[in-house]
């Protein structure tokens, strides 16, 4: 789910493609989306047919894909690390 400070900054598909160095066809980013790369997907968001994603999903995806292609393992969390940050965040946004 999309914080508030998330839907402020969401940015189009091409949007995306063109903030990108070499600035990858549009068809890229969603393929990147559907498929992935290296077992990593962009994350995206679906708003009146047409699908956004924001400067942050992007980052965390290139940094996500570079440590794969590095052959870095990417930090996993136990279940009980993950249900303690969907707390905190929960905490943090008032839904608690």
């Amino acid at each position: 789910m999309a914080s508030p400070s998330q839907l402020e900054h969401m940015i189009s598909m091409a949007e995306a493609a063109r903030s990108l160095p070499r600035r990858p066809h549009v068809s890229t980013l969603y393929r990147w989306h559907r498929r992935g790369v290296r077992g990593i997907k962009l994350q995206t968001w679906l708003v009146g047919g047409r699908r956004y994603t924001t400067p942050d999903a992007l980052e965390k995806f290139v940094v996500a894909t570079t440590a794969a292609a590095d052959g870095e393992t990417p930090p996993t969390r136990t279940p009980r690390q993950r249900d303690r940050a969907i707390h905190q965040a929960e905490r943090d946004l008032g839904l608690v």
